[in-house]
């Protein structure tokens, strides 16, 4: 039989080692997802390296390599070392999608955007001999089959699995890939198929899924809808969207009496002059703290993920944000160092005002700074990156958030979860490891 091995890249750290774990907890579902459209006929192994090591005396003729985040110069790496054992390599994700010309130096073929159409179509290309450069097919409706969770359930994964209900946001900020990717459309699957996704995951005896959508609340409609549905099969669930879902009190009762315990927002910065400035001016610093509220009214848990070293950060404002988090008893937050992704109007904009101090874009990580701004070099933003981490993770301030308030009387053992998860971050972050990988 046919073989093919699908490989989701770990990335690396800023001392340039590859980020390891003993357990992945938020693992992706391209790889399950691409094992079910492949063909009968052919035989799918998945490793994910950040759990696992690279099997490179593979006996797999074809080897599919992806690129989410910053895993693009290591998964470079991967293409090159079987390109030299004689694979044919077929590279896809998001990196490789804004990126492709780079990304084919590496391999045989790249697949640019969503693959669901045209996966079949590079299999019967392999089978031929007729393997193009490049593959793309925008998609016109979000369907697939059910995705083979059985590849990775046997790995040291979290108790989680994800699900995917709508791919793609209406939103334009200008720092974005998923924007530049999808340019404001928003497709979704069938409420009955995305429900037969979740029946699944329950019947392999989990009780909690991830819904790994980009902003869920982007037809309202549909989501209350998925939700009245979700609600039947008494599953917890996490996911991200926008905050605005706090504006909507009918929305938000929906989303939390459906099992949901965890929402994600992109906060971005305090600053409203740098949400104007990254086209993000429609969400309301003044309102975070009342939505904050509300959603932990309604028994949500908040993550949070902010950015840093926009174009007026200064020091005072940034630690601002530090004491914003721990005064409104954020659960998991999270900081990025801005970071200009090609392809984005960020990006294009970084380049024309020099301000991107290094020009290698395989080097580019959330957590050590390649550009200057009006208060800090690359070199001090990165410090301050640091030194809002430590404050946030201290012992006294993760109690404050986790620990310290009613919420956690009412769920201790999310609480619990919570609490577990904080430390984890604690000792990374001591290890210089930004909470990126988890």
């Amino acid at each position: 039989m046919k073989k093919i091995l699908l490989i989701q890249p770990t990335i690396y750290s800023d001392d340039n080692q590859l980020i390891k774990r003993n357990k992945l907890y938020f693992v992706g579902l391209t790889m399950p997802l691409l094992a079910a459209l492949t063909p009968a006929d052919w035989q799918v192994e998945i490793c994910i390296e950040t759990i696992e090591e690279i099997p490179f005396d593979t006996d797999a003729a074809v080897i599919g390599i992806g690129s989410m985040g910053h895993s693009l110069r290591r998964g470079i790496e991967i293409a090159e070392q079987f390109k030299k054992r004689g694979k044919i390599v077929i590279f896809g994700g998001l990196m490789a999608s804004l990126l492709p010309e780079r990304t084919k130096l590496s391999c045989d073929a790249v697949v640019i955007g969503d693959a669901e159409d045209v996966w079949s179509e590079i299999l019967k290309d392999v089978d031929n001999g007729q393997l193009k450069e490049y593959y793309k097919k925008p998609l016109s409706k979000l369907t697939y089959p059910l995705p083979k969770y059985e590849l990775i359930t046997n790995k040291r994964i979290g108790d989680f699995l994800p699900v995917q209900a709508g791919r793609g946001c209406p939103n334009a900020c200008d720092f974005c890939s998923i924007y530049y990717v999808y340019k404001q459309q928003y497709l979704k699957r069938d409420i009955p198929e995305v429900i037969r996704d979740i029946k699944h995951i329950k019947s392999l005896g989990f009780k909690k899924f991830l819904l790994i959508d980009d902003n869920i609340i982007a037809d309202r409609s549909y989501m209350k809808s998925l939700c009245k549905e979700i609600k039947k099969e008494k599953m917890k669930w996490m996911s991200q969207c926008a905050i605005d879902i706090a504006r909507d009190d009918e929305l938000l009762n929906t989303v939390a009496d459906s099992g949901c315990t965890t929402l994600s927002f992109g906060l971005e910065s305090l600053n409203e002059n740098n949400l104007e400035k990254i086209n993000k001016a429609w969400c309301k610093v003044d309102d975070y703290e009342f939505l904050i509220k509300k959603i932990h009214n309604v028994g949500i848990d908040v993550a949070s993920e902010m950015m840093v070293g926009l174009e007026n950060d200064t020091r005072e404002n940034l630690f601002a944000t530090v004491d914003f988090v721990i005064k409104n008893q954020i659960e998991v937050p999270k900081f990025y160092i801005v970071t200009p992704i090609p392809g984005t109007k960020y990006f294009d904009q970084a380049q024309a005002s020099g301000i991107i101090m290094d020009s290698n874009i395989e080097r580019f990580s959330p957590s050590k700074a390649v550009i200057k701004t009006n208060n800090f070099s690359p070199e001090k933003l990165t410090e301050i990156f640091w030194d809002m981490y430590y404050e946030t993770y201290t012992i006294s301030n993760i109690l404050k958030r986790i620990v310290f308030h009613r919420r956690f009387l009412r769920h201790p053992l999310r609480g619990c979860f919570n609490l577990g998860v904080n430390l984890v971050y604690r000792k990374n972050i001591k290890k210089g490891v930004a909470p990126i990988i988890i």
